[in-house]
């Protein structure tokens, strides 16, 4: 393989899909030039099907369009995209205490709160990024605000609702792993000791309580000092969601110097999850497995969601950037052209979101309350970036060998 001929195809090839098939599909059909926002209940030909709008994805679009906008290209549309998404949220998407809604109707009027934090964390990276592009650093002290809101809510107890009454005590991964993801997006335009302090916290998190050796695992849920809980869902492992967590902490060990504990940890997690994901029969990365090989409960469990495939393909080169491994390389290729071949929409335009275990689509919608554009876009950006960094450290190699 020539490798760089191959990172510079997919650099180009993530470009040119994000520029001319991703942000224009959801410029073109989700965003609500009415209201603000986006709607991200879309039919296959981008045709609106339900006007409930996700406040996650508010935040996530928020992020994506200043994301694109600050490495890709300064296309004003996205910025502003970026910035109606945010107005939508300040306006319309939180209460009286500050916490967000989980869904609202199109013109802002709330639907539902769940317990979860997350459209907090969204809110914040959406805020955070626009101020990185526009200069306008009210909004990263806004995101900032939520931050501290989401620990507050997090490290109080009786705050939030449990998810079990306290008989069965536990933690879950989600919240640990996303707040570093949180807290570093934040603190590339306002720095602050509290989001180092959170990403120090949720490192020492998952290593001492969500990693266990004995399955070779991350698992989703796990008693309050690590303990293995012995029921369906103590045992699954959500491998999609444990590759993210291995980039996350790949990218921190990066800004670290490549941090040598952090670094192992991150390629350990990354190589244990391709073990548990990776399908050898249909491939693609499959969506649940039981630490113990038992059956899983969930009916999706053996089908193709499009977000573990995104956060593999990131990965990939995550742990190619830091070890020079063709391992990694393999692995990007295997991922690569798997989901290139199942998932795009040669006809229409963007991904499908949901495929059975053997690569047919199970249905044709692009959106929904829970998928939008966020993990196809933010792949796209974070891996034409990667690929470019490889590329420039080959060239220093090669100017060294000379």
């Amino acid at each position: 393989m020539n490798i760089k001929e191959y990172l510079s195809k997919w650099h180009d090839s993530y470009v040119d899909d994000l520029k001319n098939n991703i942000m224009p599909f959801w410029m073109e059909h989700g965003l609500d030039r009415q209201h603000g926002g986006v709607y991200t209940c879309l039919d296959r030909d981008g045709s609106l099907i339900d006007t409930t709008k996700s406040v996650w994805f508010q935040g996530r679009f928020g992020f994506i369009a200043a994301f694109a906008y600050n490495n890709v290209e300064k296309n004003p549309e996205w910025l502003a995209a970026s910035k109606s998404c945010i107005d939508f949220i300040i306006n319309h998407c939180t209460d009286s205490s500050g916490r967000m809604y989980f869904e609202v109707m199109a013109d802002g009027t709330p639907l539902r709160m769940r317990r979860y934090l997350f459209s907090e964390c969204f809110a914040a990276i959406a805020m955070s990024e626009y101020a990185l592009a526009s200069g306008d650093l009210t909004y990263a002290h806004k995101a900032l605000d939520i931050f501290k809101l989401i620990l507050k809510y997090k490290n109080t107890p009786g705050l939030l609702e449990p998810k079990y009454l306290p008989t069965q005590a536990s933690q879950g991964h989600s919240l640990t792993m996303i707040l570093i993801n949180t807290a570093s997006r934040i603190r590339e335009v306002l720095p602050d000791p509290l989001l180092d302090q959170q990403i120090d916290d949720s490192l020492h998190s998952l290593e001492s309580y969500f990693v266990h050796p004995e399955f070779k695992a991350v698992l989703e849920t796990v008693g309050p000092n690590g303990e293995f809980i012995d029921t369906i869902n103590g045992r699954t492992i959500n491998p999609g969601h444990c590759i993210e967590t291995s980039w996350f902490i790949l990218e921190e060990a990066r800004r670290r110097g490549w941090d040598p504990h952090l670094t192992e940890l991150g390629l350990k997690i990354f190589d244990w999850s391709w073990k548990w994901g990776w399908d050898s029969q249909y491939g693609g990365i499959i969506n649940f497995r039981d630490c113990r090989n038992l059956p899983q409960q969930d009916y999706s469990q053996d089908m193709k969601f499009w977000w573990p495939q995104c956060e593999t393909i990131i990965a990939s080169l995550y742990a190619y950037l830091a070890t020079g491994d063709d391992e990694y390389l393999y692995r990007h290729r295997l991922i690569s052209e798997w989901t290139y071949s199942h998932f795009p929409d040669r006809e229409y335009g963007e991904w499908y979101g949901y495929l059975h275990r053997d690569g047919t689509v199970a249905q044709p919608a692009k959106g929904n309350i829970f998928k939008g554009p966020f993990h196809v876009p933010r792949m796209m950006i974070k891996a034409s970036m990667l690929c470019g960094d490889i590329m420039s450290n080959l060239k220093d190699e090669d100017h060294g060998a000379a």
